[in-house]
């Protein structure tokens, strides 16, 4: 029973549910992307390039025959997961520094400034005495 009770104080951290949310949202965020890239993005690419469909183009290694299916290299499936890659990247570091950007705001903004110490609380006692005579 311990074992569960440490297990429910791990899980209800704020940390992991934070994280969990993190890898839910980047996982539809991927499928977002993946299908701007091939859905949005490729289409036109190819048909400036002639009509070539990205996801189609592969290498032949070994032909098929009857019942056997032939052995592919789908570097245009791969060029496809490059070009996600690229954008999720970008996108990323634009979130990235826009938060970056925010914090510096808020660092920027003046601090008030720390109560004086007693010496200079006295010190300003001595100087204003000596001001008035």
């Amino acid at each position: 029973m311990k074992i569960l009770q440490e297990f429910k104080q791990f899980i209800m951290r704020g940390n992991v549910i934070d994280l969990a949310v993190a890898i839910i949202i980047g996982i539809a965020f991927g499928k977002i992307v993946s299908s701007f890239v091939s859905d949005v993005i490729m289409p036109p690419i190819g048909l400036l390039l002639g009509g070539v469909d990205f996801s189609n183009l592969a290498l032949t290694l070994k032909a098929g025959s009857e019942g056997v299916e032939p052995v592919l290299l789908k570097y245009g499936v791969f060029i496809n997961s490059v070009i996600d890659f690229i954008i999720i990247g970008f996108v990323i570091f634009l979130i990235v520094k826009a938060i970056n950007s925010l914090k510096k705001k808020e660092e920027e903004k003046p601090a008030a400034p720390p109560a004086p110490t007693k010496s200079e609380v006295l010190l300003a006692e001595i100087r204003d005495e000596l001001r008035k005579k």
